[in-house]
């Protein structure tokens, strides 16, 4: 007597086969390729700025995101704002506190897999000694063995204590901050 596979378990081995097939890892962080900016309001205007150097970390599987692991420090003296009197006044002590803070460290702690490249990071966000939850959703786009992870997420000024006194608030400087970012990091 001849065993037949039942066609759904078929399925199930083919689709499994073909899944564990297409696991990409993406490890280290090409910092000359990928970018950090930031937009927010000021005096109802839209102002845009960057972050020019930085470092990262990365290792990423898209088999096992739960497993991923980010760390991402940022000199926060690298700021550009628009000009040099903005970039100077952001290092004082009522903004970034650049002398007695000088790095900002976003540390991944698990990530999520959402569907469509799509996936949920999870971490944590350290600027001026203060550590707060981050969440962010990031899409990962794959380009010629690179992995390109664009995201973004609103950083709240007021959760950091980045701009107290007549800067608390949102009358001069919007409280929310977009921050966009771009890692690109080869595939392993």
């Amino acid at each position: 007597m001849k065993r037949r596979t039942h066609p759904v378990v078929m399925l199930a081995l083919v689709v499994g086969w073909f899944s564990n097939a297409q696991a990409v890892e993406y490890k280290d962080v090409n910092r000359t390729a990928s970018q950090i900016s930031f937009t927010f309001q000021q005096f109802g205007q839209r102002v845009y700025g960057t972050f020019s150097d930085f470092e990262g970390s990365l290792t990423f599987d898209t088999q096992k995101p739960e497993a991923a692991h980010a760390l991402l420090k940022i000199q926060l003296a690298s700021i550009d704002a628009g000009s040099q009197d903005a970039n100077t006044r952001l290092q004082q002590p009522v903004w970034f506190d650049t002398a007695t803070y000088p790095v900002g460290v976003y540390e991944s702690n698990g990530a999520r897999a959402l569907g469509d490249n799509r996936y949920r990071i999870t971490g944590n966000l350290t600027i001026k000694g203060i550590t707060r939850p981050v969440n962010i959703e990031v899409v990962l786009k794959e380009q010629s063995g690179i992995g390109v992870f664009d995201g973004e997420f609103i950083l709240n000024r007021d959760d950091f204590n980045i701009g107290e006194g007549e800067w608390a608030g949102n009358s001069v400087v919007s409280n929310g901050i977009n921050i966009k970012f771009k890692m690109v990091a080869p595939q392993r």
